[in-house]
């Protein structure tokens, strides 16, 4: 299984930081979250400048909001950021579930779907040199098809989206209620005449260190969802044994890679989540 970090988004100025050292600390990828009416890096630009501090770790978005931006500048922004990073780019993709990220782009809540569903297609073929409204769009990514494509969502018709588009499901829902929805994503997938198996990313929030980095980092997470009305909500892991165990859950649950979200603002906690998470597994009792 891989590892991922979320990285945290209240402080811009300090994720080259937390680039470098994801990176030092052999972790698979960087992951940055989207919303447009939130104090948050925009996550194409910002994953390009973390491309220019690294060389190997994965860039990903999760998730991308797609109907927010306009499909042909959209791509030409994947293209170049893909071409720029040596092909390490991923890019998660969903619809936005918050009408004021909508408003503020004057983009319809009620067609989102039908959005990115034109809209994936449509970024496809332009990443393929094909013509788009009649001009072609360059530059050409890495791969002839275009970077990695992961969708995230809950709802039956962005899980379909998933095998009719996508490469992989962005898991965002806890393990006590993601089973059914692994379990749609792969009856679509199999409907869908799609060989293998989709590509399965798992995302957890945490936080490790001292009471001060707990701190900011419940206060960070419980901004962030303080529009669901649900007190706690979202809030981080930050017992070592507990995410560790979380750690082997997801394996024996079967997630190819696994993102550890971090709110809080100090990068010193890479290398003491690159110990939970690269720590020697158990070995199995013979009975």
């Amino acid at each position: 299984m891989d590892f991922g970090l979320g990285l945290p988004i209240s402080a811009p100025a300090r994720l080259l930081d937390w680039a470098r050292s994801a990176e030092a600390h052999r972790f698979d990828s960087l992951a940055l979250l989207d919303r447009l009416t939130f104090d948050n890096p925009e996550p194409l630009i910002t994953l390009a400048a973390l491309a220019g501090a690294t060389s190997r770790i994965r860039l990903q978005t999760e998730v991308l909001l797609g109907p927010l931006r306009q499909t042909a500048l959209l791509a030409k922004q994947v293209a170049t950021l893909d071409r720029m990073s040596g092909g390490r780019f991923v890019l998660g993709i969903g619809v936005g579930g918050r009408a004021d990220d909508h408003d503020a782009a004057g983009t319809p809540l009620h067609r989102r779907g039908r959005a990115l569903d034109e809209q994936l297609p449509a970024l496809r073929r332009i990443w393929q040199g094909r013509p788009y409204a009649g001009a072609t769009i360059g530059p050409r990514p890495v791969t002839a098809t275009g970077p990695e494509i992961l969708i995230g969502g809950f709802a039956r018709p962005a899980l379909r989206r998933i095998a009719e588009h996508a490469d992989g499901f962005l898991c965002a829902a806890p393990l006590s209620w993601a089973g059914p929805l692994v379990e749609t994503v792969h009856e679509e997938w199999a409907a869908a005449g799609r060989a293998g198996r989709p590509r399965l990313v798992c995302q957890i929030n945490v936080a490790v260190g001292s009471a001060a980095v707990v701190e900011q980092a419940n206060r960070a997470v419980a901004d962030y969802y303080a529009f669901t009305g649900r007190a706690g909500w979202g809030a981080p892991m930050t017992d070592p044994a507990q995410i560790a165990e979380t750690v082997e859950a997801y394996r024996e649950f079967g997630a190819d890679e696994l993102v550890l979200y971090c709110y809080g603002e100090d990068p010193s906690q890479v290398g003491a989540l690159a110990e939970i998470v690269r720590q020697p597994r158990a070995p199995a009792s013979s009975g």
